[in-house]
């Protein structure tokens, strides 16, 4: 399962702004990618149906050990009530000790700018990982 395009979940107003997330993991050995991957579906599975979420994409690279995740949210507020939820919460609570290496990164972008293009996120990762800020 390479990538799971954007899926568009609600459409904000055109006026506003939508919070942004983006984040890439890398799990510590190829042992731990089958788990890991299938928690990715359960926290998909959970997402697309959260409040307050526009959209989201995930890519998986389970040779690299590597996911990528991509999310736009109404507000911070409801992206941190939907990581603070069931089984997203005990997802990542459970693969912290599997998790080599993780970067996230926030920003938001005008309604009209969705959904967020890979290359942009990549980039903030980068920058993210690079700086640490």
């Amino acid at each position: 399962m390479p990538t799971l395009r954007w899926t568009t979940v609600s459409t904000p107003a055109p006026d506003t702004e939508a919070f942004v997330m983006a984040s890439r993991l890398e799990v510590r050995s190829l042992k731990d990618v089958p788990r890991f991957f299938l928690q990715s579906l359960a926290a998909w599975k959970q997402v697309t149906g959260a409040p307050g979420v526009y959209g989201a994409s995930l890519i998986a690279q389970p040779l690299k050990r590597t996911f990528w995740t991509l999310s736009a949210w109404q507000d911070r507020e409801a992206l941190y009530a939907y990581a603070k939820t069931e089984p997203h919460r005990s997802i990542m609570t459970g693969a912290r000790s599997a998790t080599k290496e993780s970067v996230f990164t926030f920003w938001q972008v005008p309604a009209t700018g969705l959904p967020v293009d890979w290359a942009e996120a990549r980039r903030r990762l980068a920058e993210q990982a690079r700086t640490g800020s």
